[in-house]
Order: structure tokens, then C-alpha cells, then sequence
């Protein structure tokens, strides 16, 4: 059946070579590690550390806005005020553990990537694994992901920036071309967000101008993120107190798996490193490093902030909007403080720039695919970039951005991110038994434990989301099926000579 057809992945790297459509190969493993990085730490480090330290108490509205498990779990009871135990210092262990789930996943992205080097990541590997329509249904989810989480980082920056030109030359850029049009349907009296909207464009000329500039700008902003929390690591070290590890777990493992659940969201990106297969020198080789690389630099990092922040301030203080700047500041670091809210908004930018080009290379391969229009992968002559993917990637995320405000449906970036980690785990299992004889430049340990664990943890994840997240999601891939029977499938059909 149609619906069921694998892409012969010979086929895929040979299409890859055409001549009109192929990209510049030009990233090594450093390079990787910086898309990961730059796409995993955000201003979530500086954030959501001290709320899954300090716990949270949370009161649904009605049945949509509980999480399935808690609707599963306790029913009707699930609607009442609920409190989420904090993990205290403990929330150092949240972030392991999260690290050593998140590492099931990672390991079989680092076989497919290896074994499939071609643009698309999760969409190509479905299409190689499962069939066509697994591929649809996963690169519509793709588009999702990649699109509401960058709107909701750039209404983000538009903030930050405003509080940076205020704390630094004491302006404010008018309201009205700061702020979304409309918060939760409600006109905010805000013309444009024309920062969120400008800071998309910047980007988009960049991602255009080629890769290898683009993973040059991705490694400056790494490198200062970076150095400003290890600033915060090694400045505040010497203000930790002991007595304030004590207890280290106050409420148990209940608290430091509530923390894990909470600091989970704070790892997603590290995937998009697949996305750049296409543009590897190496990719047998690049690709499990990059992937995995990240993924531990992040770990060390994390886990690093978590007990320097728990250390200079009771676990109990930090339930606030910005724990590591009120800690800094209680302390009287305010030069740190300062760094720090920079490093909150170059590592914003460098993860708009990551989810930028990971979503134009989902384009291109499903365009590639004929799944998509053809002008989708177009590659630009001179900068062998897919310039017409980037630029309207650009536009579909930036007009959004400086309209509405969006954060509230930043859950659905969460749902597609697991269900694409799920996907990718069940490929790995069907191609270990389909073409068990393939050459692998990498190997997931454990097959078919490891993708399994990673099915098991992500769905317990997934069902951790709110009931409307889920109504969303479902809705969004509707449409995407809509699409795909009415036009996708009648391309692909023709292209393989099928009536």
C-alpha cells in the first residue's frame, strides 16, 4: 500500500547528491555540539531550576486544563488545587535523571542519523522505517514543533530586550510596538511586536547567507552563555552554604521525579542536531558526537547551576519568575545579575536561530519529497542554502510573533517534540529487524530495551500535558491529513507512477 511505503534509503542519499538540490557540506563535530547547545539552553536554566526546586501549586479550571494522568489517576479530584513537591537540592538529581532518559532517545537518533545523513531528521527516518504516511504525520508534527516554540521564544526576547534597554540606557520601546497584539484573544492596544518580528527577520537573512556563517554566529552566542553561567557557577560558589543542602531531598523521591517532570521541557533541542545531517563532513562519524556531546555539555551545566543555586538560597525562596537573578541580587551580585540576563537573551536568539534552520530543513526534505510544494527546495545558487524554505519559515513565525501571544501554547511544542522521540524509537527497532545487515556508523546499545525505555518515558511524558494540549495536537494533525490525502499523496503517487 501507498500509505506504507518506505523510502529505499539508498534512494534518499542518492537524491540528496543531486547537483540542484544539494547542500554545502560544512560542519564538523564542534560545530554540531554548538547547534545543540544553542538550541537546549534558553533562559529555561535560569527559570525553571528554582520553580522544580521550590515545587508549585497548580488549580485547573475545568477537565481541558488538568493533565491526562492526573484526570487517569484521580478523575474528578484532579480539578482540586494540586501541589507539586518541590525537589530542593535534589533538583541537581531531577536534572540526571532527565539527562539519562532524554539519553535513550538521543542514542537512537545517533543510529538513524548515522545511518540516514540527510536533511529532515524524524520525518526522513519515519519515511525510511515506517512508510509515507508515518512521515507525513511526523513532519506536520515537526512543523509544529519548530514553529510555536520559536514564536513563543521570540515574544520572550521581545521582553527581555525591553528590560535590558531600560536596566542599561534607561529606554523602554513603546508599548505599542513591544507587545503582542493580543494576550489570551484580549487586544493589548499594542500595534505590533516588532522586536519579536525583527529579531526572526535578522535570523532569517543570516540562515540565507549559508551555514557555515550561521554555525559561526551559533558558536559565538554558545561560547557566551556558556561563560556566563559558569560565571554564575564559579562567582557564586564561594557564597554556598551547606546548611542549605540540608535536607538534600526534602520531600523524597516524590519531589525529585515531580522536578525531573518539571525540568524535562528544558532539554528539548538537542534533536535538531540530526536536522544538519545533510551538512556534515563526517556524519557516521559527527552525528552521534554532536548529538551526544550536547547532550552531556548540557547535563554538566545544568546539574552545575542547580546546586550553586540551591546552595546560596533556601530551595523554598526560589518559586519566582527569576530565581538565579533574585538569588544574585539578594546577594548583592549585581554585575552578575546583569551578565546574566544578557546570557538569558543570547541564549534566546541562539535557540531561535537553531529552530530556524532546523524547520527550513524539514521543508526542504518533505519538499524534496514532493510532499510539499517544489519551490520549497529550492537551493539558493551561490549560498547552497534552501533560501526560499528559510524565508518563509521566517515570515510564518515572525508575523505570528508580533501578533499574538503564544505562550500559552508552548505545551505544543512539548507533545510533538516526544511524539517525534517516540517515532524515532520505534524506526530503530524496525530497522534493526528489516535490514538488520546495513552498515551502521553508529550502534544504540541494548536494541530493543533502549527504544523501548525511550517510548515508555516519553509517553508518561505526553500524558503529563494538559487534556487541551492533547485536543490541539490532535486537531493540528487533522488538518495535516487533510493535506496529505487531498494533495501530498496524489504528488507522491504520481512520482512513483501510481494511478
Amino acid at each position: 500500500m501507498s500509505l506504507f511505503r518506505t523510502k529505499n534509503i539508498d534512494a534518499l542519499i542518492a537524491a540528496a547528491d543531486d547537483p540542484a538540490k544539494r547542500l554545502a557540506k560544512t560542519l564538523g563535530p564542534w560545530s554540531l555540539m554548538g547547534l545543540g547547545i544553542g538550541a537546549v539552553i534558553g533562559s529555561g536554566i535560569f527559570i525553571l531550576t528554582g520553580t522544580a526546586a521550590a515545587g508549585e501549586t497548580l488549580s485547573f479550571k475545568s477537565v481541558v486544563h488538568a493533565p491526562v494522568l492526573d484526570l487517569i489517576r484521580y478523575g474528578p479530584d484532579a480539578l482540586s488545587t494540586v501541589g507539586r513537591p518541590g525537589a530542593g537540592p535534589g533538583i541537581s538529581l531531577s536534572f540526571f535523571l532527565v539527562a539519562v532518559a532524554c539519553s535513550f532517545a538521543a542514542l537512537c537518533y545517533a543510529e538513524l542519523a548515522s545511518m540516514i545523513p540527510i536533511a529532515g531528521s524524524a520525518y526522513t527516518y519515519a519515511y525510511a522505517t515506517l512508510g509515507e504516511i508515518f512521515a507525513w504525520i511526523i513532519g506536520w508534527d515537526l512543523i509544529l514543533e519548530y514553529a510555536v516554540s520559536n514564536m513563543a521564544v521570540a515574544v520572550g526576547f521581545s521582553a527581555y530586550f525591553n528590560d535590558i534597554l531600560d536596566g542599561l540606557f534607561g529606554l523602554r520601546l513603546p508599548k505599542e510596538l513591544s507587545e503582542p497584539m493580543f494576550a489570551g484573544g484580549v487586544p493589548t492596544g499594542s500595534w505590533f511586536n516588532l522586536p519579536a518580528f525583527l529579531v526572526l527577520m535578522v535570523l532569517t537573512w543570516l540562515l540565507v547567507q549559508g551555514l557555515k556563517e550561521s554555525a559561526k554566529a551559533n558558536n559565538i552566542m554558545v561560547v557566551i552563555k556558556v561563560a556566563v553561567i559558569l560565571l554564575f557557577v564559579v562567582g557564586a560558589a564561594g557564597a554556598v552554604k551547606t546548611s542549605n543542602w540540608t535536607p538534600f531531598f526534602p520531600n523524597g523521591s516524590s519531589g525529585v521525579l515531580t522536578g525531573a517532570a518539571i525540568v524535562f521541557f528544558t532539554y528539548i533541542g538537542f534533536d535538531s542536531v540530526s536536522t544538519a545531517a545533510e551538512e556534515c563532513k563526517n556524519p557516521q562519524r559527527d552525528l552521534p558526537i554532536g548529538l551526544m556531546g550536547s547532550l552531556l555539555i548540557c547535563t554538566v551545566l545544568y546539574v552545575s547551576v542547580a546546586l550553586v543555586l540551591t546552595g546560596v538560597a533556601n530551595y523554598k525562596t526560589l518559586a519566582n519568575a527569576a530565581p538565579v537573578a533574585q538569588a544574585l541580587k539578594d546577594l548583592g551580585y549585581d554585575g552578575i545579575r546583569r551578565l546574566v540576563s544578557i546570557g538569558a537573551i543570547v541564549g534566546m536568539i541562539s535557540s531561535l536561530l537553531v529552530f530556524q534552520y532546523g524547520q527550513a530543513r524539514v521543508w526542504f526534505a518533505m519538499s524534496r519529497d514532493r510532499l510539499l510544494p517544489d519551490f520549497f527546495s529550492r537551493v539558493h545558487p551561490r549560498f547552497r542554502t534552501p533560501h526560499t524554505s528559510t524565508i518563509i519559515a521566517g515570515f510564518v513565525v515572525g508575523i505570528p510573533a508580533g501578533v499574538w501571544d503564544i505562550g500559552t501554547f508552548a505545551d505544543l511544542s512539548n507533545i510533538g517534540t516526544l511524539f517525534a522521540f517516540i517515532v524515532v524509537s520505534a524506526g530503530v527497532i524496525a530497522l534493526r529487524k528489516r535490514q538488520p545487515e546495513r552498515p551502521r556508523g553508529f550502534r544504540a546499545p541494548l536494541v530493543p530495551l533502549v527504544p523501548i525505555l525511550a517510548i515508555v518515558c516519553c509517553l508518561i511524558l505526553m500524558l503529563s500535558l494538559p487534556l487541551e494540549t492533547w485536543v490541539r495536537f490532535f486537531a493540528w494533525l487533522v488538518i495535516g491529513l487533510l493535506i496529505y490525502f487531498l494533495y501530498g499523496r496524489k504528488r507522491t503517487r504520481e512520482l512513483h507512477g501510481l494511478p
